[in-house]
């Protein structure tokens, strides 16, 4: 049986042990650790290997507090003491920067993190019904698998979310088309909580029955989403309470619907976006860009500043709820919202915008390069990049720094999602 110390964590915060040049990746391993561990996949460059056992803990190994953790794929590092794993995430963001994007940060921002249990406000829980196992299974996929996890409760979930899951079992265990509702998507907002059945059949009356004394017994809105995400439609009740998340600082609430993106973690969302606009620095006066703006989640608290804000978002269903929000908190002066493929930017598409002071962006996991590199002489002199991806933002700072003239004045992570290895972060880019 190999034995082998791990000198760091991967961005799947797996363990990496390093042998004969070779790299090993080790499923629940920890930095620092001397493991046993059995390969199961051998490449020329690299193995995976599953984690035997511990001979030599780390002293920010902990005792997952979840009984489901190591079976259920929702998380991968609670074995690790939250503070350590904020640390770990850090590191991966510097090195990516470094080894990427050939670039390092003037300045590490602090952390920004908040409570590590119950925070997650949106999920996409899975549902297959699997008589083997005792009929009806819905929750997130199992560690590399794509089963269905049988779990009980979740510890990350809001715990009057958690309760819901058993509940649900007997709910959809009952239905006519139990083996036709593959996915229930849940969206938690300041006064009320939704549940999105993905159906691929219609309900039967007696379904239809069911799902209202469901929602009426447990307080919750039930949507049915026959296709598409936009075809997601309110059946119960009706009418019912809005959904929405509410930015208190910058005196805000945005109505969403279940199947928009909004971010997971409303409290963390809250101290970032406090974070994105003090780097950013809007005065009145300035003409400000938002990039991949969705609902206006940035858009509208740079606005409350004073400045004129230009938000290009490439869903013409989030502009238009973006201009509602702007409307309904009394901002629709201020704000512009054009649509736009920002993956497709060109230098002379950007110009036709027009010049901005600051720019923020905001990209998904592909990040923002055709962006970046569209910048031209008269780029934004401020620039604040949020993103949900390491490599692609490090990909994207060497743009910005070896091609438009920028310089990587701070950057830091926003644990948005404790307990996973998913690492958000913020970066300052400043142009001479």
């Amino acid at each position: 049986m190999p034995i082998g110390k791990v000198v760091s964590l991967d961005h799947e915060a797996r363990g990496i042990v390093r042998e004969d040049g070779k790299a090993i990746f080790v499923d629940g391993a920890l930095p620092g650790e001397t493991v046993d561990y059995a390969s199961f996949r051998r490449k020329p460059k690299y193995e995976l290997a599953h984690l035997v056992r511990v001979v030599k803990p780390s002293v920010a190994r902990v005792e997952p507090a979840c009984e489901h953790f190591g079976i259920c794929g929702g998380c991968a590092m609670q074995h690790m003491e939250p503070s350590a794993q904020i640390a770990a995430k850090q590191r991966v963001l510097e090195d990516s920067l470094w080894h990427i994007g050939r670039v390092r940060a003037a300045t590490i921002l602090p952390p920004i993190h908040g409570a590590p249990w119950g925070y997650r406000h949106r999920a996409r829980l899975g549902v297959r019904k699997v008589e083997s196992r005792g009929g009806m299974l819905i929750g997130f996929h199992e560690w590399r698998s794509s089963y269905i996890a049988d779990i009980r409760s979740c510890r990350v979930l809001p715990p009057h979310v958690s309760d819901l899951l058993m509940p649900l079992r007997e709910l959809v265990g009952g239905l006519s088309i139990a083996d036709r509702l593959p996915q229930i998507e849940v969206a938690v907002g300041e006064h009320c909580t939704t549940l999105v059945f993905r159906i691929l059949q219609a309900l039967t009356v007696s379904d239809e029955k069911a799902v209202r004394a469901f929602a009426d017994r447990h307080d919750v809105v039930v949507y049915l989403q026959p296709s598409g995400p936009d075809s997601a439609r309110r059946f119960h009740p009706l009418p019912g309470p809005r959904l929405s998340y509410t930015l208190p600082e910058f005196d805000l609430e945005l109505d969403f619907r279940p199947t928009d993106f909004t971010q997971v973690n409303h409290a963390v969302n809250r101290v970032m976006v406090r974070r994105a606009l003090r780097l950013l620095d809007p005065q009145p006066g300035e003409r400000i860009a938002d990039m991949f703006c969705g609902l206006g989640n940035f858009t509208l608290p740079i606005a409350r500043s004073g400045a004129s804000v230009v938000g290009i978002e490439g869903s013409p269903a989030l502009v238009a709820r973006g201009r509602e929000a702007a409307i309904a908190n009394g901002l629709g002066e201020r704000v512009d919202f054009g649509v736009a493929n920002l993956f497709e930017c060109t230098e002379q598409s950007l110009a036709r915008l027009g010049r901005f002071d600051k720019m923020l962006i905001d990209p998904p996991r592909e990040g923002a390069v055709e962006l970046c590199k569209a910048l031209g002489d008269d780029a934004p002199g401020r620039l604040v990049y949020v993103s949900c991806n390491p490599a692609t933002l490090a990909r994207d700072a060497g743009v910005l720094c070896s091609l438009k003239g920028y310089r990587l004045a701070a950057a830091g992570i926003v644990n948005m999602f404790p307990h996973t290895a998913h690492v958000e972060s913020i970066a300052l880019f400043e142009r001479a």
